[in-house]
């Protein structure tokens, strides 16, 4: 998936793969799974994917600051 935010292309594609969770099962419409990823330049992004109830009810990618992506990788 590529998406473009405040002009910064975060592709899942070109970026390194670093972590990911699943949270239920497949199939379950509130399961989803999240995916870490940092770009060549260094940048984080969180990429979800999820059931129809779920808090990613469509793909989506969201911008990651460096100490958020820590935090996450700790959870």
């Amino acid at each position: 998936m590529k998406k473009i935010i405040c002009k910064v292309e975060y592709d899942t594609d070109t970026a390194e793969f670093i972590n990911k969770k699943v949270i239920g099962a497949y199939g379950d419409p509130e399961g989803y799974e999240e995916c870490l990823f940092k770009t060549p330049d260094g940048k984080f992004f969180l990429y979800g994917n999820g059931g129809e109830n779920s808090v990613y009810p469509t793909e989506t990618i969201k911008r990651m600051s460096a100490a958020n992506a820590e935090k996450w990788l700790a959870e």
